[in-house]
């Protein structure tokens, strides 16, 4: 869609994002590709930068007087890097937004990295599932409208964009992500909800069965950089090498 359908203008510069349970595709409703796609997992791991020391000492019964604060890590230079105790959290279930403390971040990072704009100068258009609930839609449109100040928002079916993207406004759009295929019919611009048909086998379980095979005929998928060090080997043998601690 271009900028002009979305908000009265051909030069408005509106945006779009279309989140995914694998990664999150953000751009120029004028362009033809996304501008980048950053993975849907953010990185948490305790802070463990210096801390100036407190002027006062901490009452009695106080445990400590540093509480625990976190950093979070995103897109994929700063999530492939090893980091001791770091967690991965997905705010993606089911094809939609669970976790929204998480979503935001990543949103933050796309205006602040990706965008390099204010929010509020770019109108947005939103992709959401056929089963999106309607407490998630009104949720995300809370968020868009009161925290970035968004001059105006459009949510819309994935499928829907799929069927456009390809000049149909009516189509059969056979969709298979990370986590789920879906089978979701288009009539004149409109998913029919009730007649979606989805299955819970997608990408991850593709990966998840040829790391089975691989493993079982004795091939090692260690990554090389949880690889300290390692040793010369003929062929056909088995590598030995030193894990990072």
């Amino acid at each position: 869609m271009s900028g002009g359908m979305l908000y009265g203008g051909d030069e408005i510069g509106a945006l779009v994002f279309d989140p995914g349970h694998h990664s999150l595709r953000v751009g120029y409703a004028q362009e033809d590709t996304p501008k980048a796609e950053i993975p849907a997992v953010v990185g948490v791991a305790p802070d463990e930068s210096p801390k100036l020391e407190p002027e006062a000492k901490p009452e009695e019964g106080n445990i400590s007087s540093h509480p625990t604060t976190y950093k979070y890590y995103i897109d994929t230079t700063y999530l492939h890097s090893p980091r001791p105790n770091m967690e991965v959290h997905n705010y993606m279930k089911d094809g939609m937004i669970e976790n929204w403390d998480m979503f935001e971040k990543i949103m933050d990072y796309s205006y602040e990295k990706i965008i390099q704009s204010e929010s509020q100068f770019h109108p947005v258009l939103f992709s959401e599932s056929p089963w999106n609930q309607r407490q998630k839609r009104e949720k995300l449109t809370e968020i868009m409208f009161e925290k970035y100040k968004v001059p105006a928002f459009f949510l819309v079916k994935n499928a829907a964009l799929a069927a456009f993207a390809n000049g149909r406004a009516t189509a059969l759009v056979i969709d298979s992500g990370a986590t789920h295929t879906t089978a979701v019919p288009v009539l004149d611009g409109y998913v029919i909800s009730n007649a979606v048909v989805k299955s819970p086998l997608g990408g991850d379980y593709l990966v998840l069965r040829a790391r089975e095979l691989l493993e079982s005929m004795g091939i090692d998928l260690t990554p090389a950089a949880l690889i300290a060090s390692k040793e010369v080997v003929r062929e056909k043998d088995k590598p030995r090498y030193v894990k990072k601690s």
